[in-house]
């Protein structure tokens, strides 16, 4: 029976979306040249003959870029070819000097995987990896001249073109927005914590392009397939977000008006109207001539560097986040994610633990340094503060020897001259006063003086304690408040 227009009600669906992710990596040059690689630059400044494609030029492959490429590769839990090789994906347009890009078609360097990340239930969903292959970027095509004047061309920088990127391709799990937000953001934790890319989306290190399609079941039960559409170059997780949740409902709108599933197809996104908009059909493999570059050799991974890049790999923020709830229980979730989710910290507020220091007490001042990293404006192992001191302190605040709220300033004073944390808090007069003789003439004092808190405690009043512990805090310097409360204990019964 055919489906007429006043019949086409979506009932219910199922959305599949899988992600294409480009990773740009943090190498000093670019993927087959020795010219600069970073962002910035004025211009074209980070080119050369072979960026350039000028007659005669021969690419040489950049090892530590397939290095990263193989470490983010063994995180996702990818099988790492033995054998790969390089490919000419042959296309004009005025950001590819070359006419063609130098990418892998059918022998990825990495592939068949798996990945978890935390499904919006609170319990792990598991994304497949497809792939993840190595090829170089294109230029930029600018339409607005630096310095904001209006033009009716365009402008073509190529500092971008021959930057090492990784192409990650994920299987179609994901069906809500949300969870392809939570894919990008996991995986932009783990290159950063991998050391791979900075992954700083503004910078374009990373850009997401969702595949998108939709199972509608109508009123009768019978299942329509929407066409995949491929929304391209989204920068931000937000507009990740929102761009993938408008085609899914256009893509439901579409069929229930006009009954089209639509065509494979290339998208934009508008940001002023919040809408996607189609650019064209979509490429198929055939359309851009791959064939191997003959200028290059075949990668040949063998099992002693396959071990050597694992062994650098170390223990993943996963396995971190799992190691750190079950030490810390009491712990925010958020508090965790921050030690887990950066290597430096992590391993810093490892170094504190060892060191000795109780692991809550340890998270409290690593909570501290982050305050003072943010103050300063500098990374926190560059405050000039050592594991082993801040493990120092730790034990000196649980013994109750200096008082949590002095914390910070201690912290300051070895970062003013370094030394060990006992002698930072003695000179800034952060040592707290246990000499019960000291304290017992003060509580004496305080009780001829003041015999209406006193009278109160031994009516019953337990806050009363408190008011008396607080007055003699307040009449002495550097008082140690547990032992005030227990010298009193002792004088009022």
């Amino acid at each position: 029976m055919t489906t007429t227009l006043s019949q086409r009600v979506c009932k219910s669906h199922k959305v599949l979306v899988g992600l294409e992710i480009h990773v740009q990596l943090a190498t000093k040059s670019k993927m087959f040249t020795g010219a600069a690689n970073g962002f910035g630059g004025e211009p074209n400044s980070q080119v050369d003959a072979q960026v350039l494609g000028l007659p005669g030029v021969l690419p040489v492959m950049n090892r530590k870029a397939v290095e990263f490429s193989m470490k983010v590769g063994l995180a996702l839990g990818c099988q790492v070819a033995k054998h790969t090789k390089w490919d000419r994906k042959s296309y004009y347009y005025p950001d590819l000097p070359k006419n063609y890009q130098i990418s892998q078609y059918d022998l990825p360097l990495c592939h068949d995987g798996a990945f978890e990340i935390h499904g919006e239930d609170g319990q792990p969903q598991r994304v497949r990896i497809r792939r993840a292959h190595l090829e170089e970027d294109a230029g930029k095509l600018l339409h607005d001249a630096p310095g904001g004047y209006a033009i009716d061309f365009s402008i073509v920088d190529l500092n971008r073109a021959g930057t090492p990127l990784l192409e990650i391709v994920t299987e179609p799990d994901l069906s809500t927005p949300k969870q392809v937000v939570a894919f990008g953001q996991e995986l932009q934790k783990l290159v950063q914590f991998l050391g791979v890319s900075e992954g700083q989306m503004q910078m374009g290190h990373m850009r997401f392009e969702p595949n998108i399609n939709v199972h509608i079941t109508d009123q009768d039960g019978q299942v329509h397939k929407t066409e995949i559409t491929e929304i391209k170059n989204l920068n931000s997780f937000s507009v990740l977000e929102r761009a993938t949740a408008y085609e899914i409902q256009r893509q439901i709108r579409q069929w229930e008006e006009t009954g089209s599933l639509g065509r494979k197809s290339t998208y934009g996104w508008d940001e002023p109207t919040e809408t996607t908009f189609k650019q064209r059909d979509k490429e198929q493999a055939n359309d851009y001539r791959y064939f191997p570059d003959p200028d290059l050799v075949p990668v040949e991974v063998d099992d002693a560097w396959l071990n050597e890049i694992k062994l650098q790999i170390g223990e993943l923020p996963a396995a971190r986040r799992k190691r750190y709830a079950a030490a810390l229980p009491n712990v925010a979730a958020r508090e965790i994610e921050t030690i887990a989710g950066d290597r430096e910290i992590g391993d810093f507020f490892d170094a504190v633990v060892a060191g000795g220091a109780e692991p809550g007490q340890a998270i409290n001042l690593m909570t501290k340094l982050r305050q003072l990293s943010n103050e300063a404006n500098v990374p926190l192992i560059k405050l000039g503060i050592s594991p082993a001191r801040v493990a120092e302190l730790a034990r000196l605040v649980s013994e109750q020897k200096v008082a949590a709220s002095s914390a910070v300033l201690v912290l300051k004073s070895i970062m003013e001259k370094d030394r060990s944390a006992e002698q930072a808090a003695g000179d800034i007069g952060a040592i707290l006063v246990s000499d019960t003789g000291g304290i017992d003439a003060a509580i004496d004092a305080l009780i001829a003086q003041n015999p209406k808190p006193l009278q109160d405690y031994k009516a019953g009043k337990q806050s009363a304690l408190g008011a008396l512990v607080g007055m003699v805090m307040k009449g002495g310097k550097g008082y140690n408040a547990k032992v005030v409360q227990e010298q009193l204990k002792k004088k009022l019964m």
